[in-house]
Parts: C-alpha cells; sequence; structure tokens
C-alpha cells in the first residue's frame, strides 16, 4: 500500500515557520517509501505514517496556539510602553511647565530682590541723614527731654561709625526719639532743679518748659530767675533776677496756686 498526503504549507513566521519546514521533509520521506517496503508490512507502514502525520499536525497545533499567545503577551507588552511612554510624556510635559513656572517665579524674585536692594540702599542713605539731624536736635534740647529720651538717643551710632543694627531697628529708635521730642515740645513742662543762681551759689529751683524752645526758672525764695532758650550750642540759661516776681507768679498758676491771668514774660526770639 502507498499512502501519500498532500499537504499545503502556508508562509508563516516565527516558531510556526520553523514547524512546517519541519514537516516538510518528514512527508518527503514518506512518499520516498518504495512499494517493496508498502507491500511487505501495509498496515504498520500506514499506522507509522499516520501516527508521524498525527505528530506533525500536533506540533503544527502547539505552534499556532503557542504563536497566538506570543503575540498576545507582545501586543499587551507593547501596550503597556506605550501607556509608559504617554506616561513619561506627561509629566515631561508637566515639569516643562513646572520648570517655566519657576523661571518665571525666579525672574520675579529677582526682580523684587533687585528693587528691595535699590530701596535699602535709599533708606540707608535717609536713616544716616536722620540719625544726623536727630543727634544735631539732642544738642539743642533741655535736659528734662534729655535725659527722657537717653536710653534712645544712646544707641544712636556716632556718625562714620560701623553699624550692626538692622534698617528698622535704627527707624524705630529715631522715631521714638522723635515722638518723645514732639510730645514734650507740645506741653508746658514743670521740673525741680539745682542751678547756679551766680556768685558762685547754687539753688535749688523751679523751671518752666515752653516746649523745648523756651524756658524759665525762680528760686524757691523769689530771689533768683532766668530764661532758658534753645540755639546751636545747647540750651543756654541767662540770668534774669528782675522778673523773678513775673515768673514766680507763672509758676504759681501752673501749679493751681493763684488764679490764672496774663504774666509777662521775658522772651528771645531767634
Amino acid at each position: 500500500m502507498h499512502l501519500t498526503r498532500t499537504t499545503s504549507i502556508r508562509p508563516a513566521w516565527g516558531r510556526l515557520g520553523a514547524a512546517a519546514l519541519l514537516a516538510l521533509p518528514l512527508l518527503l520521506v514518506l512518499e520516498q517509501r518504495t512499494p517493496a517496503q508498502d507491500e511487505q508490512d501495509p498496515a504498520a507502514g500506514s499506522r507509522t505514517v499516520l501516527e508521524q502525520w498525527v505528530e506533525t499536525e500536533r506540533l503544527l497545533s502547539k505552534e499556532r496556539r503557542d504563536w497566538v499567545l506570543g503575540r498576545e503577551s507582545l501586543n499587551e507588552r507593547i501596550g503597556l510602553v506605550q501607556r509608559e511612554i504617554t506616561s513619561f510624556e506627561e509629566r515631561i510635559t508637566e515639569a516643562e511647565a513646572s520648570i517655566a513656572e519657576a523661571d518665571k517665579k525666579r525672574e520675579e524674585l529677582v526682580a523684587e530682590n533687585d528693587r528691595l536692594k535699590a530701596a535699602t540702599s535709599s533708606l540707608s542713605e535717609t536713616i544716616v541723614e536722620l540719625e544726623g539731624r536727630t543727634r544735631s536736635l539732642l544738642v539743642r534740647l533741655p535736659d528734662p527731654i534729655r535725659d527722657r529720651v537717653k536710653p534712645l538717643s544712646q544707641r544712636l551710632p556716632a556718625e562714620g561709625a560701623e553699624v550692626k543694627a538692622s534698617l528698622s531697628e535704627r527707624f524705630q529708635n529715631v522715631v521714638g526719639i522723635l515722638n518723645a521730642v514732639n510730645k514734650f515740645h507740645r506741653e508746658i513742662t514743670l521740673t525741680t532743679e539745682v542751678r547756679d543762681i551766680g556768685g558762685g551759689r547754687q539753688a535749688e529751683v523751679t523751671a518752666v518748659y515752653l516746649g523745648v524752645s523756651q524756658g524759665y526758672y525762680v528760686s524757691n525764695d523769689g530771689t533768683a530767675a532766668g530764661m532758658g532758650s534753645s540755639g546751636e550750642d545747647g540750651f543756654t540759661w541767662t540770668a534774669r533776677n528782675d522778673s523773678a516776681g513775673e515768673i514766680a507768679e507763672a509758676v504759681r498758676i501752673l501749679k493751681n496756686e493763684a488764679p490764672a491771668r496774663f504774666v509777662r514774660l521775658p522772651i528771645t526770639i531767634q
């Protein structure tokens, strides 16, 4: 018996193509069996050929199945890689946007920093001028207000000295001094002091300050009096014993020891 099987082989790739190529020689060998061999044992030959054919079909089926599974797995991996690429592209876009925003903010901060540096430089010049004018003002003030602002005036840096305090601290210091001086200047202040009343004598006197520019004093016995005024050399006093009565009367009025009335007092206008 001569059994011939004709099998069509479709072009394929991968493992399926390899299996088809392996099966082809086997079929060729089967076709080359001689009639004499088949006549010696016809059943055995047919059985052998059938078994080989079944095995070939099994291999082809397995290769097809493996190829389909491999293709699905490959497609899944391709899809996963594509999703990862898309995710990376989105992250790159977000990162580029963040970098652009950061660059914009950095430019804004640099511009703000330059503006603040310019403002600080201007403020530094301003505070130096204010401190100098405040030092000049302190020299002209009467003793009571100078003593009152001494804790602040001691913080004023000497001209040209290195300054460690911040600009805000220096401004607060100057403002504190000027506020105290302004308050004193809007008031009439009575104080008790010890003054040189001439002849090498000192006596306790009552002093009256009309703001920071004009002042008077009178001794307790009403015999010695003086007038003070603010000038470039400081707050200076001049004896005015001839006006002791009027100054003493003004002191009594301010102390509510006498009714209010107009009192003529000497004054210096500069």
